[in-house]
């Protein structure tokens, strides 16, 4: 999957950007990266929730999902930011990698509408180890 997506509001941290690019990373299947179109060396890398933590059910309200032109879950794609682990912490022992599973980016896959959502009121934490079986 390959797509462009328009933030109905630039993502935290990345203001003024609204336009980027998701490009799936070859040979890993859910793995993403997403790149400012207008600054290339803005980039983030995010995998599909559903591949990944299929435990992994964030309450997206009604006003998010109408920002968003959302009419049905099924149109729902929610992506994880992924914080690789640093492969030099710890006198050689590598830092887990962790997704971010307060903030997840929804977006519409038939619009390409996007929206980094945080989920107010909901128990899911900022760095969550990524293991082989999910978070």
């Amino acid at each position: 999957m390959n797509a462009t997506l328009s933030f109905v509001t630039p993502p935290p941290g990345l203001a003024p950007l609204t336009a980027f690019s998701l490009t799936e990373i070859e040979g890993a299947t859910g793995l993403f990266a997403l790149q400012a179109l207008d600054a290339v060396s803005t980039r983030l890398f995010v995998l599909d929730a559903a591949a990944f933590l299929p435990h992994y059910t964030p309450y997206i309200s009604a006003e998010q999902q109408a920002s968003l032109a959302l009419t049905a879950p099924k149109d729902a794609l929610v992506l994880v930011v992924v914080n690789p682990g640093d492969a030099a912490a710890s006198a050689g022992a590598a830092a887990a990698t962790t997704v971010n599973l307060m903030a997840p980016i929804v977006v519409n896959s038939a619009t390409g509408a996007a929206a980094q959502l945080i989920l107010e009121g909901q128990d899911w934490p900022l760095q969550a180890a990524l293991t082989p079986h999910g978070a």
